[in-house]
C-alpha cells in the first residue's frame, strides 16, 4: 500500500507481537510446572518434549495456511485485521481453560496430562490464527527501505518488553502460586493488543491476488507431515543410541549422547528444512527458492537454542540451583527472563540500523557467535550473578538476531505472497521448539539439564554456518554472492 508512513505505525503494526511472546513465555511457566506435577519428576522432559513437539507441529501447518487465507481475505475490515481479532478472543478462552485444569486437576496424573495437552493444541490453533496475520502487516504497509527500522520495532516488542513485563508481573504471580490471576492478566494483554493492532490503517482488497489453488495447501500438508517424520525419526534415533550407552561410564554415556543430540538436531534442521520447504513451494526450481531455505535454515538453527534455553530454563535452574527452593527458582526464572529482555530491549532497535548499514548476514553471523558465549557462561555459572551475565550476553545476541534476520527474510519473499512464505517460515518458529524439546526432552532426563542447555549453545554456532548459502538483495533487483562472513 502507498501512504506515508507515522510514527505511530511502529506500534499499531508490531505490538500484537508482545502479547504473542508474552504468552509464549508465560505457558513457557506454567507449562512444564503443570507437566511436572502430572507426571512427576524422572520422565517430565521427555512429557513436556512431546507436549510441544505436537502442540509446534500443528502450529506450523495452521499458521502457514492462516496465513494463506489472510492472502486472499476481501474482508471489509482488511486482510489481517480479522484473523488477529478472532486469535486474541479464541486464545483467551484457552486460557481460562488452562487455569481450570491448574485449579481442579493437580493430583490427576496421566488424565490431567492429556487434558493440558488438548487444551495446549487449541492455544496454538487460536495463537497461530493473529500470528500468521501480523506476519503480513509490515511486507503489506511498510516501504522495504524502512523494513529494518520496522523490524527493530517489532524486535523490541517480540522480545524485550514481553519479557520484563513477564519477569515483574507473570512469574510474580505464579511464583506465590497466584496461576488464575497469572491467566487473566495473560488474556488482558492479548484483548488489549488485538485492540490496538485494530487502529493499522489496512484497506481491503477487491478481490484475491489469484484464484484459490489448493495445491499449495496439499503440499503444506505433505510439508508438515515430513518435518513431522523427520524430528519423530532423530528423536527416535537419540532414544535408541541412549539405550545403548545404559553400560557406559557416566563420562562416555554423557559425551556420546552429546554428540548424538548435536547431531539429530542439526540433522533435524537441515533436512528438514530443506525437504519441507522444497515440497511446499513445488514448482520453484532450487536455484530460485535456495537464499530462502538456507535462511529458514538460519532461524530454526538460532531459535531452537535461543527457544529452548527459556523451554528448559526451569528445570535447569532446578538442577543448578537445587537448595534454593521452589519460590526462588520460579523468581530466580523472572529475573533472568528480566535481564535478558533488559539487554534485548538495548541491542534490539540498533540492531536495525546496524543491520541496514552493515548488512544483516553479517549481523545474523555474529549474533550466533555472540550467543554461544553466553550460554558457556550460562552453563558454567556458580551463582545467579554468573547466570544474568550469561543471560545479558545471550540477550544481545537474540535482539541482534531478530532484528536483522526478520528484515533479511522479509526482503527474500514476494511481497504479493509474503502471508504463505512468512507462514512457511514457521518452520523456524514451530520447528525451533519441536526438534529442541523433543529431541532434548529425554536427554536431559538421562544426562541432565545442564548438559543439555550446552547442547543448544552448539545450535547457534550451526545458524552462523548456515548463512553462507543466503544470497542479500540489493537495490535494483541485484544480488550479492555468497561472501565470508
Amino acid at each position: 500500500m502507498e501512504r506515508k508512513i507515522h510514527w505511530y505505525d511502529a506500534i499499531t503494526v508490531n505490538i500484537y507481537y508482545f502479547a504473542l511472546t508474552t504468552r509464549s513465555q508465560t505457558l513457557a511457566l506454567i507449562v512444564p510446572l503443570l507437566v511436572q506435577s502430572f507426571v512427576g519428576e524422572g520422565t517430565k522432559g521427555e512429557a513436556l518434549g512431546t507436549i510441544r513437539l505436537w502442540g509446534l507441529m500443528i502450529a506450523l501447518l495452521f499458521q502457514a495456511f492462516a496465513g494463506i487465507l489472510s492472502d486472499r481475505s476481501t474482508s471489509r475490515w482488511g486482510r489481517r485485521r480479522p484473523f488477529i481479532l478472532i486469535g486474541a478472543v479464541t486464545e483467551s478462552i484457552v486460557f481460562i481453560l488452562i487455569g481450570v485444569i491448574a485449579a481442579t486437576m493437580a493430583d490427576s496424573g496421566m488424565t490431567g496430562y492429556w487434558v493440558l495437552f488438548g487444551a495446549y493444541i487449541l492455544s496454538m490453533l487460536a495463537s497461530n490464527t493473529g500470528h500468521a496475520a501480523a506476519q503480513g502487516l509490515i511486507p503489506d504497509l511498510i516501504p522495504e527501505s524502512k523494513h529494518g527500522i520496522f523490524s527493530g520495532f517489532k524486535a523490541f516488542f517480540e522480545l524485550p518488553a514481553p519479557l520484563i513485563f513477564v519477569s515483574f508481573v507473570i512469574s510474580k504471580l505464579v511464583g506465590n502460586e497466584n496461576i488464575w490471576l497469572a491467566l487473566i492478566v495473560l488474556c488482558g494483554v492479548v484483548l488489549i493488543s488485538a485492540a490496538i493492532t485494530m487502529f493499522v490503517p489496512e484497506k481491503p482488497i477487491k478481490q484475491p491476488p489469484s484464484k484459490m489453488n489448493w495445491v499449495p495447501i496439499l503440499r503444506l500438508l505433505a510439508m508438515t507431515a515430513v518435518f513431522t517424520v523427520v524430528i519423530l525419526g532423530t528423536g527416535a534415533l537419540v532414544r535408541y543410541i541412549s539405550g545403548l550407552t545404559d553400560s557406559l561410564s557416566d563420562t562416555m554415556r554423557i559425551i556420546i549422547l552429546s554428540v548424538t543430540a548435536v547431531i539429530g538436531m542439526a540433522l533435524a534442521v537441515v533436512v528438514g528444512v530443506w525437504a519441507s520447504v522444497r515440497i511446499s513451494l513445488g514448482g520453484k526450481t532450487q536455484e530460485d527458492h535456495q537464499s530462502f531455505t538456507w535462511w529458514v535454515v538460519n532461524r530454526l538453527a538460532f531459535l531452537v537454542g535461543s527457544t529452548n534455553l527459556s523451554v528448559f530454563a526451569v528445570y535447569f535452574l532446578q538442577e543448578r540451583f537445587m537448595d534454593m527452593g521452589d519460590t526462588v527458582i520460579e523468581e530466580s526464572f523472572g529475573m533472568l527472563m528480566l535481564v535478558v529482555g533488559l539487554a534485548i530491549f538495548i541491542s534490539s532497535i540498533p540492531a536495525g540500523w546496524l543491520s541496514d548499514k552493515f548488512g544483516r548476514k553479517r549481523v545474523c553471523a555474529f549474533s550466533g557467535g555472540l550467543a554461544l558465549v553466553g550460554t558457556v557462561i550460562v552453563i558454567t555459572s556458580v551463582n545467579l550473578t554468573m547466570l544474568y551475565v550469561g543471560g545479558i550476553i545471550i540477550g544481545v545476541a537474540i535482539g541482534f538476531f531478530y532484528s536483522a534476520s526478520w528484515a533479511l527474510g522479509t526482503t527474500l519473499v514476494p511481497r504479493e505472497e509474503a502471508g504463505r512464505y512468512l507462514g512457511i517460515q514457521n518452520l523456524a518458529g514451530a520447528g525451533a521448539g519441536a526438534v529442541g524439546a523433543y529431541i532434548g526432552g529425554s536427554i536431559g532426563d538421562n544426562i541432565g539439564f545442564t548438559i543439555l542447555m550446552g547442547i543448544f549453545g552448539f545450535l547457534f554456532l550451526i545458524s552462523a554456518l548456515a548463512l553462507f548459502g543466503v544470497k542479500e538483495p540489493v537495490k535494483h533487483g541485484k544480488t550479492k554472492e555468497p561472501a565470508a562472513i
